[in-house]
């Protein structure tokens, strides 16, 4: 089916006009008057608006919680003109002009105290003088916040509403200082604490975040939103699900296909293998990363576009302090809820961060309230393992860079003792102090070094019938196993006869290079010296 569409979708693509996808745009009033591609979620808007009155929604950052936002402000404020052809057009009968207070906390950095009074004066300042008060540049923030609502209700007769967009975004930029973090939540506090007693004349109250604080921290006055980060009904209401993609964007695909040589076919997997895999609740759809998805379609490029506009530090550092393997994040881990869907400030690991950051998601579920959490796709875990490699190997990002451009070229010449002379001066120069006498700091950067081969197919502790490698790493014409041992547990002559015995390459025989021919088999076994931290010896077959 899917290749009838393509042949239909390649005679016409010449003569349609691809559609124009807002890039960086999440003003919903541009996006619809420009004419740019607007995903239709009005109905989950419809519905959100309809059924209870304070909500709280987390989700990655550039996933488009802005935009939702900003489509809730213009429906509130009565905007019917720019739903027209939406779902909300036959949904809504009354269309009202609500007062609407939509404060963001995106776009400004908060490292002082200061920063955080200087963004709510100037809000606050600006509302104060549209109903009729004497703006005030006192902090009590609450107080004021609650005069500015009760004036516009009395001004217009109907209950205002409040959108809040990245609440906590103070609150991440001040994760490294405790003291100023805590100032900050306080302040915060003050804010929002109006809000719940303001019940009986607020329309509505819509805050989002990218992470979860304690309701005692923030909202311990406003402690009946509604949380539905992983409610099901709402799992799609930000992102771009895979039916969106597959059946509103197939010109653009095809584009993207023509310019990469590949099959329609063939771009909608690599698609969905680079910008798909998210899940939001026990139920949800396929969900892709909508900055990434947007980009790559429009440029006809397969990068990695959301990762590169932040470099997770503060996570980073994290998984070493707390020392996590990210070794199961490749194929999954088992967690409960209360493991990833938990306030930030309180938790022990970084997975709950990790997790509402972005860089971990649902897999699949299991009974009993359990569930499996990993890498959402291609582009999060080799942007996330690169980002960690300075904290277990090289600090230098180039270090690092050139050692594994180096190693990549050795393998493929298919010099595989050049490749093993690489890997044992790289480990050699990786500083000694008391973070790295660990054992498992040196199977990590093992692990990192092979998954981070690309462009190659490579699969690490892959898993067969008869156990497990430790690292395979497949090319065009050939395939290389490799098995270490530690020098006290076994040695390379140890390592080549698990190979053998496990049968580990028996899956790989009838793998075929492009010209037809069996691709070449190799099988390495290593004995890593646990007093150098290196490599030590090494012997190399080939079947």
């Amino acid at each position: 089916m899917h290749s009838i569409v393509a042949t239909l979708i390649f005679m016409y693509i010449n003569v349609m006009a691809l559609k124009r996808f807002p890039i960086g745009v999440q003003d919903f009033a541009r996006i619809r008057e420009d004419g740019m591609y607007y995903v239709d979620k009005t109905d989950l808007v419809y519905k959100l608006t309809h059924t209870d009155l304070y909500y709280f929604l987390s989700r990655p950052r550039r996933f488009g919680k802005s935009l939702l936002v900003s489509t809730l402000q213009y429906y509130f404020e009565g905007r019917k003109d720019l739903f027209s052809g939406l779902a909300m057009e036959k949904l809504e009968t009354e269309w009202k002009k609500y007062p609407v207070f939509k404060l963001s906390f995106a776009g400004n950095k908060y490292i002082t105290e200061e920063d955080l009074a200087d963004t709510l004066n100037l809000k606050l300042g600006e509302w104060e003088r549209q109903y009729g008060l004497t703006p005030s540049d006192k902090s009590a923030w609450g107080v004021r916040f609650e005069l500015l609502i009760k004036a516009a209700y009395e001004s217009t007769g109907l209950p205002p509403v409040v959108l809040v967009d990245e609440y906590d975004a103070p609150l991440l930029d001040s994760m490294e200082t405790p003291e100023l973090q805590l100032t900050l939540k306080n302040e915060m506090r003050k804010l929002f604490s109006p809000l719940k007693d303001l019940g009986g004349i607020l329309r509505f109250v819509f805050l989002t975040g990218i992470s979860k604080f304690s309701q005692l921290s923030i909202f311990s006055e406003l402690n009946n939103l509604k949380a539905i980060t992983m409610n099901d009904e709402y799992a799609a209401i930000c992102g771009i699900t895979k039916e969106e993609v597959l059946t509103q964007m197939q010109p653009e695909i095809q584009a993207l296909a023509n310019k990469n040589g590949l099959t329609y076919d063939g771009a909608c997997n690599a698609l969905q293998k680079q910008y798909d895999g998210y899940h939001f609740s026990k139920n949800s759809p396929d969900v892709y990363n909508p900055f990434s998805l947007i980009n790559a379609l429009s440029d006809k490029e397969l990068a990695n576009y959301w990762f590169s506009t932040g470099t997770p530090t503060i996570l980073t550092r994290l998984m070493r302090k707390y020392k996590v393997d990210p070794v199961p994040f490749e194929t999954g881990f088992e967690a409960s809820q209360d493991m990833f869907d938990a306030p930030t400030e309180t938790a022990k690991n970084p997975i709950p961060m990790l997790y509402q950051s972005g860089y971990l998601t649902i897999k699949s579920t299991k009974a009993g309230n359990r569930y499996v959490l990993g890498f959402p796709n291609n582009e999060v875990r080799l942007g996330f393992l690169k980002a960690l490699m300075p904290y277990y190997a090289m600090d230098d990002v180039v270090d690092n860079d050139s050692f594994l451009l180096r190693f990549v070229d050795a393998l493929e010449e298919k010099d595989i003792e050049k490749a093993l002379v690489q890997i044992r001066a790289f480990m050699s120069g990786i500083p000694y102090n008391a973070e790295h006498k660990d054992e498992n700091h040196y199977k990590t950067v093992l692990f990192l070094i092979f998954k981070l081969c690309t462009p190659y197919v490579v699969r690490t502790e892959e898993c067969s019938a008869a156990g497990r490698s430790d690292a395979v790493v497949e090319t065009a014409d050939a395939v290389y196993m490799f098995e270490f041992k530690l020098n006290k547990n076994g040695t390379a002559d140890d390592a080549l006869k698990q190979i053998d015995d496990k049968g580990y390459l028996i899956p790989y025989t009838a793998n075929q290079a492009l010209d037809g021919m069996p691709k070449r088999l190799f099988k390495i076994g290593v004995s890593f010296d646990a007093e150098r931290r290196t490599l030590g010896e090494w012997k190399v077959a080939e079947e």
